[in-house]
C-alpha cells in the first residue's frame, strides 16, 4: 500500500466546510471586528453568533468560498455584507430578524441539499477560541482551517475553558483526560513535561512552528498563554517534517482581540503555592487597526519535595497590525524564567519498590543537597504570523520565530553501590542497612537557539465538481545546541536524615562525559490537496525533507571528532472520509514519519539511518445534528523501523530494531446542556518490540489500558445560581520502565480522583460582576503510587494538591 502513496509529489484535497449558523434576534449595535479572510461559513457563523442573529444558509453556497476580511466597526448585518463582498452572494432579510444568503446572479444549477438552520456558535476559527469544551475546527492535521469532523485524523483538543475549569498548570495537566497519551511518565517533575503518544515521545509545536529539542533545556510552555492545545495522533511528517510516529502536540497562543477585556487571577494552595495570572487585550486605535495583548504568570511555590522551589516569571506580549483588508501581521513574543529543581528525585529501588530494613523512602525527602543543587532556565522567543490574500483564490501565510533557551543545572542522585546486585548481576543504587546512601552528581550547562520559518500558499478553487483546498509550502529550521554534562561524586548521606551543606566539588570541564556543539538544518517542501466531491472528502499529501547534522565533540575520548551527515526523506499521507447527513463521518487514513538518528552502526561504521514509521488508521467521528457533542473512535496499527539497538558489550549500536503498536481509542467531548460539560476517554495500546535483545517485550512507560472521565456542572437558576462543581477520575494501567520488562522495572496500575468547585460572585451581588472564586484538587484522596520504575530508580507520582483562586474580569 505504501507504494500507492509515493508519487514524486502528491496533491490533496479538503473542503472549506459545510456550514450555516443561526441564533435568535437581530442586533443593531456597532462592534469592532478583526476577522481575516477565512472559509466563508466560519466567518458568517462567527458574526451571527456574536450578534445573536438568525441566519439561514444553504451549505452548498458556502462550500469552496472564502470570505472577505472584516475589519473595523460595523453593525452585524453590515459585517455580514462585508464578509460576502466578492463572493457572488448577498444577504437578504427573509422576515424580521431572520436572514438568508442567496446567489447573485442566480445560479443555473444548485445542489439539492436543503437550507439548514443550525445553532450559532457550533463552528469557530481554527486559531481562535472555542465554545465550552468542544472545538469543531482545527488546523493541526492539515495546516488549513478545517472542520474536525472532516479531518480524517485522530485528534483531541483541550480548549481554554476546559483548561481553566481544571486549573491546568502545565502540558502534563492539560492532556490527562485525552486518549492515547501518557502524562507525567516519570512522576512529579517541575523541570519538564514527560509525555508518550501511542508509544513515542511527541514533538511539540507552538503557533505552527516546532519548539526546540534539547537534552535538559527544552522549554516548558506556559499553558495560561494558550488559546487551545491539540493532540494530533499518528505520523505527521508529510506536513511537519521530522516527527515521531506516535504524534505531536500543537499549541495556539492567545492572540490580540478587538474587544477590550482584562483579567487577573490569584492562586494560593498546597506546598505554599502562590501565583498571579494576568491577561489584557484590546484595540490601540479607534478603528481597531492595531490590537494588543499581554498575558503572563508570576509563581512562587514550594513542591512536594523538601527544600525544592517552583518559581516562574513569565510574560507574553503580542501585537496585531491589520495593515489592510487583505493583510495582517501579528507579533508574538514570550519570556520565561524558571527556578526549580529535580522533584522526580531518582529514588532507589530499596525503600520504594523493594523493602529495605530501614523502611520506606518518604515522598518528601530531598536526598540531594539544596545548598548545591539548582535548575535555572531562561527562555525567550520572538516571532510573527503574517497572512496576505492575493486574490479570490490564493492567500499566503508565513510564520517565523527565533527562540533561545539557556540552562544551568546541578543535581545529586543515588549512586550504584559496588558489590550489590539484582538477580542478573546488574548493579543498582543501594541503601545500606543503617540508611546510608551513596550519591553521585551531574552538572549540566546547555543552551539551544533555533530559528524556524514556514511559508505556504493556499488556493481554494473548483475543477468541475471537485472543490480543492491546495496547499504549497516550504519551511526551514536551524538549531544550535551547546551541551556539557559532567558526572562526579558527592559525600554519602542518610536516607532518613539527609545531611546538607557538605563540601561537593564539581569536576573540571575536561572530565566531561558529554561536551559537544551540534548544529541541525532542516528544509522541507510539501504539497497537500484536500478535495471535496459532494459528501466525500479525500486528502493526499507529500513532503520532501533535507536534514544536515554537524557535531563537534570536545571530550578527551572523542579526540576532536567532528562528524557531519545528511539525511533525506520523502513522506506521504492519504485519507478518505464520507460525511453523512446524520453527522457520522467514517474515515480511513495512511501516514508516514521519519526522524534522524544520532550515532554510528557497529557493523558498518556508517551513520545511523533515520527511523521510519507508517500507520494505518480506521475511525469514525460523530457530531449529532443539533447538539454540541463530538464522539470519536479509532483503531490503528503503526510501525517504526530502523530503531537503534545497543549491544550489551560496550553499548555499541546497530539498527535492527522494529516496534509495532496497535490500539483502540474512544473519546467524547460535549457541552451536553447549558449546565453540564464533560469529557471521557478510553485507550487500549498494545506494543510489541522486535529486537534481538528485547524481542516480544512491551515498550517502556506505556500502559495497555487507560481511561478518564471529567464533568463540570453549573447551576444557572435557583438557590445555587452561579455555583458549579467538577469531578474527574483517571485510571492508568501497569507499565514497565525498563526495556527488558524485568520485575525491577514494573509499576502497578493506579486510579486517581480530581475535583473542583467554583462560584460566580456576580450572581450574588451585581456590584461583584466579573468576580469569581474557585478551588481545584488533584489526587483528591492523596493516593500513594509509583509512576514508574526504570530498573534502577523509582519515581513517585504527584501527591494531593489543593489550590484556591480568586478571579476578576472586566
Amino acid at each position: 500500500m505504501s507504494s500507492l502513496f509515493r508519487p514524486s509529489l502528491l496533491a490533496a484535497a479538503l473542503v472549506l466546510g459545510h456550514v450555516t449558523l443561526v441564533h435568535a434576534q437581530t442586533a443593531t449595535t456597532e462592534r469592532a471586528y478583526q476577522l481575516p479572510a477565512a472559509p466563508l461559513a466560519s466567518t458568517l457563523n462567527r458574526i451571527a453568533s456574536e450578534a445573536g442573529l438568525t441566519l439561514s444558509l444553504d451549505p452548498s453556497m458556502a462550500s469552496g468560498r472564502t470570505s472577505s476580511p472584516v475589519n473595523g466597526r460595523y453593525e452585524a448585518t453590515e459585517a455580514l455584507r462585508e464578509a460576502l463582498r466578492g463572493t457572488g452572494l448577498e444577504l437578504t432579510e427573509r422576515e424580521p430578524g431572520v436572514y438568508t444568503v442567496r446567489t447573485l446572479p442566480v445560479q443555473s444549477e444548485t445542489l439539492s441539499m436543503a437550507a439548514t438552520t443550525i445553532t450559532a456558535g457550533e463552528l469557530e476559527n481554527a486559531w481562535g477560541p472555542a465554545e465550552g469544551y468542544v472545538a469543531t475546527r482545527s488546523a493541526s492535521g492539515t495546516k488549513t482551517d478545517t472542520p474536525i469532523l472532516e479531518t480524517a485524523r485522530s485528534m483531541s483538543v483541550a480548549t481554554r475553558e476546559q483548561m481553566r475549569d481544571r486549573a491546568v498548570h502545565n502540558i502534563d495537566d492539560a492532556v490527562r483526560y485525552m486518549p492515547g497519551i501518557v502524562a507525567s511518565s516519570y512522576g512529579s517533575d517541575t523541570r519538564a513535561d514527560w509525555l508518550r503518544v501511542r508509544g513515542f515521545e511527541p514533538t511539540r509545536f507552538l503557533d505552527g512552528l516546532r519548539l526546540p529539542d534539547g537534552v535538559y533545556v527544552d522549554p516548558k510552555p506556559e499553558t495560561w498563554n494558550l488559546e487551545r492545545l491539540t493532540l494530533l495522533r499518528g505520523p505527521a511528517s508529510s506536513i511537519y517534517g521530522q516527527t515521531p510516529p506516535g504524534g505531536l502536540i500543537d499549541m495556539v497562543s492567545l492572540r490580540p482581540q478587538a474587544e477590550t477585556s482584562h483579567e487577573v487571577r490569584a492562586e494560593v494552595g498546597s506546598d505554599n503555592h502562590r501565583q498571579i495570572n494576568f491577561d489584557t487585550t484590546g484595540a490601540i486605535d479607534e478603528n481597531a487597526n492595531v490590537l494588543y495583548r499581554v498575558s503572563g504568570v508570576v509563581r512562587d511555590s514550594d513542591t512536594q519535595i523538601d527544600h525544592i522551589e517552583n518559581k516562574r516569571y513569565n510574560i507574553a506580549p503580542s501585537i496585531t497590525w491589520n495593515i489592510d483588508d487583505d493583510t495582517h501581521l501579528t507579533l508574538l513574543s514570550q519570556y520565561t524564567r524558571d527556578d526549580t529543581g529535580t522533584t522526580s528525585q531518582f529514588l532507589p529501588l530499596q525503600g520504594t519498590k523493594i523493602d529495605g530494613p530501614w523502611g520506606k523512602v518518604s515522598h518528601h525527602k530531598n536526598l540531594g543537597d539544596p545548598d548545591w543543587e539548582h535548575y535555572d532556565r531562561t527562555y525567550y522567543s520572538l516571532g510573527y504570523a503574517f497572512d496576505h490574500r492575493l486574490n479570490d483564490v490564493w492567500q499566503f501565510r508565513q510564520n517565523a520565530r527565533y527562540t533561545k533557551s539557556d540552562l544551568s543545572f546541578r543535581t545529586i542522585t543515588p549512586a550504584a553501590y559496588p558489590g550489590l546486585y539484582v538477580d542478573d548481576n546488574t548493579t543498582i543504587p543501594t541503601v545500606l542497612a543503617d540508611g546510608t546512601l551513596q550519591r553521585s552528581t551531574t552538572s549540566v550547562n546547555e543552551d539551544i537557539s533555533q530559528f524556524a520559518i514556514d511559508n505556504n500558499f493556499q488556493g481554494d478553487f473548483n475543477t468541475g465538481n471537485l472543490q480543492h483546498t491546495l496547499l504549497l509550502g516550504l519551511d526551514y529550521q536551524r538549531s544550535n545546541n551547546n551541551y556539557t554534562s559532567i558526572f562526579g561524586s558527592a559525600p554519602a548521606s542518610n536516607i532518613h536524615n539527609p545531611v546538607y551543606g557538605l563540601p561537593i566539588d564539581k569536576p573540571a570541564r575536561s572530565a566531561a562525559y558529554y561536551d559537544y556543539d551540534q548544529k541541525i538544518h532542516q528544509t522541507g517542501l510539501y504539497i497537500q490537496d484536500q478535495i471535496a466531491l459532494d459528501r466525500w472528502r479525500l486528502t493526499l499529501g507529500g513532503r520532501k525533507d533535507w536534514v544536515t547534522t554537524d557535531t563537534q565533540f570536545y571530550t578527551a575520548l572523542a579526540n576532536g571528532a567532528h562528524p557531519k551527515h545528511s539525511d533525506t526523506a520523502f513522506t506521504g499521507n492519504a485519507s478518505l472520509s464520507y460525511i453523512f447527513d446524520s453527522g457520522i463521518a467514517p474515515y480511513i487514513s495512511y501516514s508516514e514519519s521519519f526522524q534522524p538518528s544520532t550515532g554510528a552502526d557497529i557493523d558498518t561504521n556508517e551513520p545511523l539511518k533515520p527511523t521510519e514509521g507508517k500507520q494505518y488508521e480506521l475511525g469514525v467521528k460523530y457530531q449529532p445534528i443539533g447538539s454540541d457533542t463530538l464522539l470519536t473512535a479509532a483503531i490503528y496499527e503503526l510501525t517504526q523501523e530502523n530503531v537503534k539497538t545497543s549491544n550489551l558489550v560496550g553499548g555499541a549500536q546497530s539498527q535492527v530494531g522494529k516496534v509495532k503498536v496497535r490500539g483502540v481509542e474512544l473519546e467524547a467531548t460535549s457541552n451536553l446542556t447549558a449546565n453540564l460539560k464533560l469529557i471521557a476517554a478510553y485507550s487500549y495500546t498494545h506494543t510489541d518490540v522486535r529486537d534481538p535483545l528485547y524481542n516480544d517485550k512491551r515498550l517502556q512507560l506505556i500502559p495497555e489500558h487507560q481511561a478518564a472521565l471529567w464533568a463540570d456542572y453549573t447551576w444557572n437558576t435557583g438557590l445555587l445560581d452561579g455555583f458549579g462543581i467538577g469531578a474527574g477520575v483517571r485510571y492508568v494501567g501497569d507499565t514497565y520502565g525498563d526495556r527488558g520488562n524485568k520485575p525491577e522495572g514494573y509499576a502497578g496500575s493506579y486510579t486517581l480522583y480530581d475535583a473542583a468547585a467554583h462560584y460566580d460572585l456576580g450572581r450574588l451581588d451585581s456590584r461583584l460582576k466579573g468576580a469569581s472564586v474557585g478551588v481545584n484538587a488533584t489526587n483528591l484522596f492523596n493516593k500513594d503510587y509509583i509512576s514508574t520504575c526504570d530498573g534502577y530508580y523509582c519515581y513517585y507520582g504527584d501527591q494531593r494538591s489543593v489550590i484556591a483562586n480568586v478571579t476578576y474580569k472586566w
